[in-house]
């Protein structure tokens, strides 16, 4: 079982308190990565993303004579309810989102069978640390006549295991050659660095007990002794939240002229805003979803919403099932029929009263039945249900005259 191993961040945060200790600043944080999700807008998009892929429920179904949920099937119970023994379904696809968006790329172990009766079919489906996972491409097939494609896999105790392509789920973001995913985190380094310094300046101002800066004036000179015990009570006295709008008192011969900053300057609200939704563009979420109704309006969200399944989400399942069908299903299967799909209707369904105007559609015009519109309300079928029906008073246009005639 190749799993991520859980880092300890024990050493940076030690290193951060001796900075401070001696009065120093603590090294810049570092941005890749998962700690990438430090920064508040990185952390809603990766959480919207991949909670509409973990949520979505995937089912295999076969189409042969008709589509049919095919739940008869061994890898039906794998993907629907339980990927691993560690993980549901949903934990598993979010596992595997935010990898692909931190990573650019995400990694699943195809457990098989390897011996009895079972041999051959897949017990287990392990996400992977994608920062452990390494791409090798065997142009001349030194090692494989036909396996071109490698990974190599470091484990936490410092292993190399070797995989091939048939043994590794492998799911990418944006590609130039089609091997290897193009991180987001990476192309967004400076968007994402001038968000947390963003955040940083605002955590810095409420600390400071939302006071700004300023030039402290004495009459006459001062050591520098003087000077640090001076500063040092000063900045006790108006530092901090409890201090805010409170008197400062000095003594006499001093005198404070504040430097005038406003928190909220237009022009830093502005940039704010930009870095913000760029991000979010890069990540192809909507302003909407992350609480900026700034331009929205009742129809307007509604229709976003079905923009972000036809612009985002539905490339990104299209990916996660075209790898799930190759790599999961034996040509047999393939051959019968067989496929996964997310079911996205809870994304794409409008409000009750179109829906159910949009169903009457569909069987009056004789191409759904009423059981195929029950399964996706999530009912139980009825007798009669599978039956086509149409309006009995629609007649071809040929046909109009023929039937007074008859009469």
């Amino acid at each position: 079982m190749l799993f991520r191993n859980i880092r300890n961040q024990a050493e940076e945060k030690q290193e951060n308190n001796i900075a401070s200790l001696f009065g120093g600043r603590p090294p810049e944080q570092s941005l890749k990565g998962e700690k990438a999700l430090k920064v508040e807008v990185v952390y809603a998009c990766i959480r919207i993303l991949s909670g509409a892929v973990g949520k979505l429920p995937i089912k295999v179904y076969q189409d042969k004579d008709g589509k049919k949920k095919a739940s008869d099937h061994y890898l039906y119970r794998l993907l629907k309810v339980r990927p691993n023994e560690f993980m549901s379904s949903i934990d598993f696809f979010e596992c595997l989102e935010v990898q692909r968006n931190l990573h650019g790329n995400a990694f699943a172990y195809i457990d098989f069978e390897k011996k009895g009766k079972d041999k051959g079919k897949i017990k287990g489906l392990y996400p992977l640390d994608s920062s452990a996972v390494e791409i090798y491409v065997d142009k001349n097939k030194y090692l494989d006549t036909i396996n071109t494609l490698w990974y190599v896999v470091t484990t936490e105790n410092g292993e190399q295991v070797k995989l091939k392509s048939s043994e590794i789920l492998h799911f990418k973001h944006v590609s130039i050659d089609g091997i290897q995913g193009i991180s987001p985190i990476d192309a967004l380094k400076h968007n994402i660095s001038n968000a947390a310094k963003s955040s940083e300046y605002i955590n810095n101002f409420y600390s400071n007990g939302m006071q700004s800066k300023g030039i402290l004036h004495y009459v006459g000179d001062l050591d520098d002794k003087s000077k640090q015990n001076f500063r040092k009570h000063f900045e006790k006295m108006s530092s901090g939240l409890k201090n805010a709008h409170r008197i400062s008192l000095l003594p006499v011969g001093y005198q404070y002229t504040p430097l005038t900053v406003k928190l909220a300057d237009a022009q830093f609200l502005e940039n704010n805003q930009l870095t913000i939704r760029q991000i979010a563009a890069t990540f192809g979420i909507k302003n909407h979803q992350l609480n900026d109704l700034s331009n929205a309006t009742h129809t307007n969200i509604t229709e976003q919403q079905r923009e972000f399944y036809i612009d985002t989400l539905m490339e990104i399942l299209s990916k996660y099932e075209q790898e799930l069908n190759f790599k999961l299903f034996t040509d047999a299967d393939i051959a019968d029929g067989y496929y996964v799909w997310f079911n996205s209707d809870a994304i794409t369904r409008a409000d009750i009263k179109t829906r159910y105007e949009a169903y009457r559609i569909g069987v009056q015009g004789g191409f759904l039945t009423p059981n195929e519109i029950r399964e996706k309300e999530e009912l139980m079928n009825c007798d009669g249900g599978d039956d086509l029906y149409a309006n009995g008073s629609f007649i071809r246009l040929k046909d109009i005259g023929s039937e007074v005639e008859n009469e």
